[in-house]
C-alpha cells in the first residue's frame, strides 16, 4: 500500500480506520464489561507473594549508542521519557555525576525504581508518573525549552515483559492484561476486553493496522469463534486460539532478526497491546513533548522496537504534519511518491525544528544483540534540536 495515504482518497482505509477509532470510542466507553466474564483467578490480580521474580530489570537496549548521541555534559538536565527498568538513567548517572535525570513512566512500577534510585543519587532523579499525553503537567514546573537531552524509549520494558501477570507475553502464562498503567486505572479496558467484545470486523482491522499482519481476518474469526465456548482471558489462551487457526506446520514459520522461530501469534499480540494503551498517538506526543522541553541544540534520541513506531519518528523528525494521526497508515512508502512536494519544500520542512546527527537509522550491534536478544529489532534515532 501506498505510505501517507489520506483516508479521504482511499476508500478501504478509510473504512478499516473508521471501524479502529469507533471501536476504541465504544469500547473506552464499556468499562463495566469485565465484570461480565471474570471469573476467580482469571481476571488481573495481585501479584502472588511466594511468586519469585523471574528475572531483574532489563539489560538497557543500544546502550553505547544512546550515551553516544546523546553527549550529556556535567550539570545538565536530561529527560528519560520511559524510565523502565532505569538501565539508562543508571548509566547516565554513573557517567555524569552532577547531571539531573527527570524520570518519567506511565507505569506505577517502574516509578517505584525510580524512586529508589533517586534516594540512592541523592534526589537527581525526579519521578514523574504519568503517559506521554501527560507531559505538560507533568513538566508545568519546568521551563520549556530548557532541557538538555531526552531520551524517549518506546514499547513496553522487559520488566514488564517477563512478569507473566501483566499479560504482555504470550510465552508465559498470564492474564490477557497489558495495560501498561499497571492498576492505577482499574476501569481501563484490558486485553481481553478488546478480545471479548469488539466484533469480528474491528478485530480484523486492529491487527491490520497495528500489526500489520496479513492474515488477521483468519485470526479474528478464529477469536469469535473460540470466545463462544470460553471468554479467551489467559496469554496462552489467545495464544493457542490464534495457533489454532494455522496448520501445524505454520506455528514457527516465521523468523525474527537473528532467524530463530517466531510463534505465529506475535504480530496479534503486538496490536493488542497498541491498540489497548494507545501506543501511537502517545508516541507522537511524546514527541511533541520532547520538541517543546528540548533548548536549541539540545538532543533527542528515540528507540523504536517495530516498524510503526519507526516509520512514525522518521517522519516526525522529518518535519511531517501528524496532527490527525489516525489519519494516517504508516506502511513503508513506495519509491517515488512524495504527495507532490519539491525537494526544496521538503528540506524546508525538516530543518525547521530537527537536524538529524545521522541520516540513517542506528541499528543494534550483532554482538550485542546476542548479548541481549531482546535488542534484535531496536532502531535507533538521533537528532539535534534546532
Amino acid at each position: 500500500m501506498i505510505f501517507h495515504m489520506s483516508l479521504r482518497s482511499n476508500p478501504v482505509l478509510r473504512r478499516t480506520y473508521l471501524t479502529v477509532w469507533r471501536a476504541w470510542r465504544s469500547w473506552k466507553s464499556r468499562l463495566h464489561l469485565s465484570t461480565l466474564y471474570a471469573s476467580p483467578g482469571t481476571g488481573p490480580g495481585p501479584l502472588d507473594k511466594s511468586e519469585e521474580p523471574e528475572k531483574p530489570p532489563h539489560t538497557p537496549v543500544m546502550l553505547k549508542e544512546v550515551l553516544h548521541y546523546l553527549d550529556i555534559q556535567q550539570g545538565q538536565v536530561v529527560l528519560d521519557m520511559t524510565f523502565g527498568g532505569g538501565g539508562h538513567t543508571k548509566a547516565i548517572l554513573n557517567m555524569v555525576p552532577e547531571v539531573t535525570v527527570l524520570a518519567v513512566d506511565r507505569d506505577p512500577t517502574a516509578i517505584s525504581l525510580a524512586e529508589q534510585l533517586g534516594k540512592q543519587h541523592s534526589g537527581r532523579v525526579k519521578p514523574l508518573l504519568g503517559r506521554f499525553s501527560e507531559l505538560e503537567t507533568l513538566l508545568s514546573d519546568i521551563k520549556p525549552g530548557s532541557i538538555d537531552a531526552v531520551l524517549l524509549d518506546a514499547g513496553c520494558s522487559s520488566m514488564q515483559m517477563d512478569q507473566a501477570e501483566r499479560g504482555f507475553s504470550l510465552s508465559k502464562d498470564g492474564p490477557l492484561d497489558m495495560r501498561m498503567d499497571g492498576d492505577r486505572y482499574p476501569d481501563m479496558p484490558c486485553a481481553a476486553d478488546a478480545v471479548n467484545t469488539l466484533d469480528q470486523q474491528a478485530l480484523a482491522s486492529i491487527l491490520t493496522a497495528y500489526g500489520e499482519e496479513r492474515h488477521a481476518r483468519k485470526i479474528a474469526s478464529a477469536i469469535v469463534e473460540a470466545r463462544r465456548v470460553n471468554p479467551i482471558t489467559r496469554t496462552q489462551q489467545l495464544a493457542s486460539v490464534v495457533a489454532g487457526a494455522f496448520p501445524a506446520a505454520v506455528l514457527y514459520a516465521r523468523k525474527d532478526r537473528l532467524h530463530r522461530p517466531a510463534h505465529v501469534a506475535t504480530k496479534t499480540f503486538q496490536a493488542l497491546r497498541i491498540f489497548v494503551n494507545d501506543e501511537l498517538n502517545e508516541l507522537h506526543a511524546g514527541l511533541c513533548a520532547a520538541r517543546t522541553a528540548l533548548r536549541p541544540g539540545g538532543r533527542l534520541c528515540v528507540i523504536t522496537f517495530h516498524s510503526l513506531e519507526d516509520r512514525l519518528v522518521k517522519r516526525f523528525l522529518q518535519g511531517e504534519d501528524l496532527s490527525n494521526l489516525d489519519q494516517y497508515h504508516f506502511s513503508p512508502r513506495k519509491k517515488g511518491t512524495g504527495k507532490g512536494k519539491s525537494g526544496d519544500e521538503k528540506r524546508g520542512r525538516e530543518n525547521l525544528y530537527w537536524l538529524p546527527l545521522r541520516k540513517k537509522v542506528i541499528m543494534a550491534e550483532k554482538e550485542d544483540v546476542k548479548e541481549n536478544p531482546r535488542g534484535r529489532s531496536a532502531k535507533l534515532r538521533a537528532a539535534l534540536r534546532r
